[in-house]
């Protein structure tokens, strides 16, 4: 997530954890869920840090551990609903545990990535807050069974209720004599992560469900945070709750990823720091996932340091021109495998050949060249002529372009066109280009993409069809990431949201041109689909 692995709770065990790697139960574990829970568990246990340890293990982000510190008040104080929202690998979940490790204070930890489902996100929060731990004397069961939004409600009332209580006991007795208090206040906060994965469970009620949540509940010892790695308005309305809180995540700057690489360095960090020098700034302009940049580094690292005799060496300014020699042919084939998706397989790719890149003017147009290669998947490139046909095109026409099997409609009605609707059209076509590309929100985009995808799939030829169906799913993996490296190279520009519906809009900068020579690249009949 971000600069710093995820703390390990103490409180929460898996099930492969609790057997050895002989297969049998490990006496340790054992030990532990023998053990009950109490509710000094709903904290950190004796793990803790002070503020400078705060601070230090998260670079990059101390305006955003501020701001939380101040939304979560002092101690006992009630809060607003806060969203925590940023890209993916900005460190939202480290921040806020480690945050919460620093106060000491209990709360419940939900990610909706293990959690997959309604029943499952409602039982762990109540399985957490009632201190029951799935074990195999149990049947690993929960301690309440609930799919219902109505059912979780009164059953997660009364478990706060209980906490509440137990919290409020649990600070008399630590006043009265001195005790060794895990916990501190009488506040349980909520944290549900990776909030955008509920929008894939087709329950349509859930995500309004959580954000009213606060008002249905009423409860000032209970707070809530919502983590997510989309914007606010992809979310919620004006449905009449509580608006949350904002705190945003920006992409860490180049400087902090220097450090954050830095600060993991295996072994020698005069070497690794040189290594970084060559290699960050061109990856960034590609992504500055941590995630996806430390797989990339590792292997590129290894290349590296085949030229070092002594790898604890400082390296001078020619063993850094000779290191970097070295390990310049390999740059651009691991750029390209950062964003790979499976998908056909060029050809360009499989003898590693490198060709000229476009590189986006200010203005959204690139240089001119016989073939394009953008250090992109398959997957962005049909993203970025969805794009150019969504600018393009008037959303009316989408109902005649694409049939019910996603392609272009062949049914079309051919008129005799007269005089006058000739110069008519003429005079619409002179005004849209006078107009320029227009805007479009996402959920047209993504329709787009996926009938041009579907497409692509039967228009090829039988060879090629029959490793395109293998991999087809893969085509729409991680869309969401390359829309936004697209509207980072400036190929793709976010609009003002739409008053009328609220969400964010987009709009196609390539030019006709390139949009034509990338669709080329694909074999995709871009010209079919432009409105003439």
């Amino acid at each position: 997530m971000g600069e710093v692995e995820n703390p390990q709770i103490t409180r929460r065990t898996t099930r492969l954890s609790s057997f050895s790697s002989s297969g049998m139960p490990n006496p340790k574990n054992v030990e532990l869920e023998s053990k009950p829970l109490t509710i000094n568990d709903l904290a950190f246990g004796n793990e803790s840090i002070n503020f400078d340890e705060l601070m230090s293990s998260l670079h990059g982000r101390r305006p955003q551990i501020r701001e939380l510190l101040r939304l979560l008040g002092p101690l006992n104080s009630p809060i607003s609903p806060i969203f925590m929202y940023g890209g993916a690998s900005v460190g939202k979940t480290s921040t806020i545990l480690q945050i919460f490790k620093y106060l000491k204070r209990p709360f419940v930890y939900c990610s909706c990535i293990t959690c997959y489902s309604p029943r499952i996100l409602f039982e762990s929060v109540l399985n957490q807050l009632l201190l029951h731990r799935r074990t195999e004397s149990n049947g690993y069961s929960s301690a309440k069974r609930c799919d219902k939004p109505s059912d979780f409600v009164n059953l997660l009332r009364e478990a706060l209720v209980k906490v509440v209580e137990d919290l409020k006991m649990n600070a008399e007795k630590s006043g009265s004599k001195k005790s060794a208090q895990r916990t501190s206040g009488r506040m349980v906060y909520l944290i549900f992560d990776n909030l955008e994965r509920i929008r894939e469970w087709n329950k349509s009620e859930i995500l309004p469900f959580l954000f009213k949540l606060y008002d249905v509940l009423k409860m000032p010892e209970v707070g809530l945070i919502f983590v997510s790695a989309t914007s606010p308005d992809t979310y919620y309305s004006d449905t009449g709750c509580v608006e949350p809180v904002h705190v945003y995540f920006p992409d860490y700057t180049d400087d902090d990823l220097h450090q954050i690489f830095t600060r993991r360095s295996p072994g020698n960090s005069k070497l690794y720091s040189s290594f970084l020098e060559a290699v960050l700034r061109p990856f960034c302009r590609v992504t500055r996932r941590v995630d996806e940049l430390s797989t990339a580094f590792s292997s590129l690292f290894q290349i590296y340091c085949e030229g070092v005799d002594d790898l604890g060496a400082v390296p001078d300014e020619h063993m850094k021109n000779r290191l970097y020699c070295h390990l310049k042919p390999h740059i651009g084939p691991a750029m390209n495998e950062v964003f790979k998706v499976l998908s056909r397989p060029s050809p360009e790719v499989a003898t590693n050949k490198i060709k000229r890149k476009v590189v986006p003017t200010k203005d959204g147009f690139g240089e001119s060249c016989n073939e394009v290669d953008f250090h992109m998947s398959d997957c962005a490139k049909y993203l970025l002529i969805s794009a150019f046909i969504a600018s393009r095109n008037p959303a009316t026409l989408d109902a005649s372009l694409f049939d019910s099997t996603g392609g272009c409609s062949s049914r079309k009605r051919k008129r005799k066109s007269s005089q006058k609707s000739m110069e008519q059209k003429e005079i619409a076509e002179q005004e849209s280009v006078m107009k320029g590309p227009g805007t479009f929100p996402l959920e047209r985009l993504l329709a787009i993409f996926q009938c041009i995808t579907s497409v692509s799939e039967y228009s090829t030829d039988e060879e090629a069809e029959t490793g395109r169906n293998n991999n087809n799913n893969g085509l729409m993996c991680d869309v969401l990431l390359q829309l936004s490296s697209l509207c980072n190279a400036n190929f793709i520009s976010k609009g003002g949201s739409c008053p009328l519906e609220g969400s964010l809009r987009y709009r196609s900068m390539v030019s006709e041109d390139l949009a034509l020579k990338v669709a080329r690249t694909l074999k995709f009949p871009l010209s079919k689909y432009l409105y003439r």
